[in-house]
């Protein structure tokens, strides 16, 4: 019998924490072995040569919407997942609202496991949700194995995923403290956002500009002060999704300067595209929170280098081609982006801005493995973790095409921009189940 299932020879292994030339042996879909030494073919069922290329741990996307059951004409976790599968992206967590039924009930969570069971081609958690009428639904779906909760502050854009008040959002809060568990909120005032959107007439044409200050910067921030003061009554652990600023990020930063237990995520959007796509692409980059102006990309890159942020998620929400024609105001708000969350931080953060391989790591894969108890099961290249592994070139250059896309509806704002690094292998539990 072989001694490894695997080997990979020759590629420069990138962690949360050092980069070194390390061959590594796979068994039963575990890492055995890392080893300054070139291991023997003859000891292994397979090997790859990984000469010139960069092996990372696979991606944790915290923060996709796959829709199925109920919505799967949207997405679905067969063509979902192998676009996270062409992009290096080992393990996702499913957000609760767009599947109908959401997942706020056990048989809800049942049902869609089943399905994300058949259909995955990488691993998966489910988020369940925090709704006005379910909290005490809440510790049975912890005790079943949901990652965490998922509340809304303002509108979810799905009539079945209600967004909780303050006094049901308190009561939840109280009852995922209780069952040590985390919530995931997306953290906008409604009463703000409605205040300025009465504004506008419903079919009105507007700009990216206007848009994005439609749902400005403050109702975010007013939001979180909220959640915070909120997370100090109950004791709630928190997770604050898709920060569009790094004002948002600072508010956030200073709580956890104070002991809070809390986190923060921003998208690849968020650090890459601007207002200016809103006017070029229409409603193909519209998303909740919009996008900023350049300079708060920028400044959020500051953030990063400066470690504010925590994880970097892709808020994949995808839809049907007609939810994103017609007048801005009135499209589906969601971007295609589970396939291009690693093309992004390699050209807009590594190439341009000489943020290290290493941080990319640990906000793609070490961060989240940590923030919802997988490590170092996953998120690090370690013996004993699992070989959830992607092999990228991260020096190579291509210009997206709508064909290179896995999505069910091949939509997308990065098409036809120029973006860094290919994905050579992605592999999960030791298996390829993307090659070039």
């Amino acid at each position: 019998m072989n001694r490894f299932d695997l080997i990979i020879n020759h590629g420069l292994v990138v962690t949360e924490s050092y980069s070194a030339r390390l061959n590594i042996g796979i068994k039963d879909g575990i890492i055995v072995q890392l080893s300054s030494d070139t291991l023997s073919a003859n000891l292994a069922t397979k090997t790859l040569d990984a000469t010139n290329l960069t092996i990372l741990p696979g991606l944790i996307d915290s923060h996709v919407h796959f829709n199925e059951p109920g919505r799967e004409e949207w997405e679905g976790f067969e063509t979902g997942s192998k676009s996270l599968a062409a992009g290096g992206v080992t393990t996702f967590f499913d957000m609760p609202l767009n599947s109908n039924p959401p997942t706020t009930t056990k048989e809800a969570y049942l049902l869609k496991k089943q399905m994300a069971e058949q259909k995955s081609v990488v691993h998966f958690r489910l988020w369940g949700g925090l709704v006005p009428k379910n909290v005490d639904q809440l510790k049975e779906l912890q005790e079943i194995g949901v990652i965490g909760f998922k509340a809304f502050m303002s509108g979810s854009g799905i009539d079945e995923f209600q967004a909780c008040n303050d006094v049901s959002l308190l009561r939840g809060m109280k009852e995922i403290a209780q069952i040590e568990a985390i919530l995931a909120i997306h953290a906008e005032s409604e009463a703000i956002t409605n205040f300025l959107a009465d504004s506008f007439s419903p079919n009105q044409k507007v700009s990216g500009k206007e848009f994005s200050e439609s749902r400005p910067i403050i109702s975010e921030i007013e939001a979180v002060q909220k959640l915070i003061t909120y997370a100090k009554i109950t004791g709630c652990r928190l997770h604050i999704v898709h920060v569009s600023s790094r004002k948002i990020a600072e508010v956030i930063s200073q709580a956890k300067n104070e002991g809070l237990d809390i986190t923060m995520e921003t998208c690849p959007h968020y650090l890459s595209l601007t207002t200016d796509d809103i006017d070029e692409k229409g409603a193909i980059a519209k998303c909740c929170p919009p996008l900023r102006e350049r300079a708060e990309v920028d400044s959020l890159w500051k953030s990063i280098i400066e470690d504010e942020i925590d994880i970097i998620g892709s808020d994949h929400s995808p839809s049907t081609p007609e939810l994103k024609q017609g007048e801005l105001l009135q499209a589906w708000g969601g971007i295609s982006g589970a396939q291009t969350t690693l093309h992004v931080l390699l050209t807009e953060g590594y190439h341009k801005r000489d943020v290290s391989l290493e941080r990319i790591v640990q906000l793609t894969s070490t961060n989240p493995a940590k923030r919802f108890q997988l490590f170092p099961q996953k998120g690090t290249i370690a013996v004993g973790s699992d070989a959830d592994l992607t092999i990228i070139d991260p020096h190579s250059s291509f210009m997206l095409k709508r064909e290179d896309l896995f999505y069910k509806h091949k939509h997308s704002p990065y098409i036809g921009k120029t973006l860094r690094g290919t994905v050579h292998y992605t592999l999960v539990d030791g298996n390829i189940v993307h090659s070039l």
